[in-house]
């Protein structure tokens, strides 16, 4: 099995890029993508917590994913690396993309993903620092930072119950309708439940 796997960390990013770079990818491997995994979600969350943990439960011997960096599959250096031991145990695969990583069982590929996890750690400290600083800036300055205070809980789809009522009783599919909506379809599904809207389960993970 070849999977495509890509993870953004909020629903103000989009996917598409990803998919975009790894179908390129693929064409010019001539290779073809079996399953797609997508997910919204911080790499900072506990493994099992996301779909990337649930794959790497599941893949065996000669199974491929395909990212596209490093950084994708976790935000440290000791996730990363965890990850890409069990991969390299049972003899599956890990291709990246920008960083044009490929995993196997030869020492150089140990040292390229200590090394790539390093520097991707590294990269993530300065600029976590770097947003500090300056956010403390802009306080020093007397500024107020952050969201407008009741933002948080206003969701996106508020007053559109009945366009997306009337899309679901078409048949339209929710990620087709998201994409309409630009949200991801994790993002319509929790508007969905929570205000009781009539629909099919959730299109099914592969």
């Amino acid at each position: 099995m070849i999977y495509g796997y890509i993870r953004v960390s909020t629903d103000h990013q989009t996917t598409e890029n990803q998919r975009f770079e790894i179908q390129k990818f693929c064409e010019k491997q001539e290779l073809s993508i079996d399953c797609w995994i997508e997910e919204t979600i911080s790499a900072t969350k506990d493994l099992n917590k996301r779909k990337l943990g649930r794959l790497i439960k599941r893949i065996q011997k000669d199974d491929l994913i395909i990212a596209s960096e490093l950084s994708r599959l976790g935000r440290n250096l000791l996730q990363i690396m965890s990850i890409l031991h069990h991969c390299m145990n049972i003899g599956a695969r890990i291709w990246t993309i920008k960083d044009n990583y490929r995993l196997g069982s030869d020492i150089t590929s140990k040292v390229l993903a200590f090394a790539f996890g390093l520097s991707a750690e590294i990269e993530r400290n300065l600029i976590s620092q770097r947003t500090k600083e300056a956010l403390a800036r802009v306080r020093a300055e007397g500024k107020r930072v952050g969201r407008p205070r009741g933002s948080r809980n206003t969701s996106k789809l508020e007053g559109r119950e009945r366009y997306i009522s009337q899309k679901l009783a078409d048949g339209s599919k929710k990620k087709e309708i998201a994409r309409r909506l630009r949200v991801h379809r994790d993002t319509l599904a929790k508007f969905i439940e929570e205000r009781g809207l009539n629909s099919d389960d959730m299109d099914q993970e592969c």
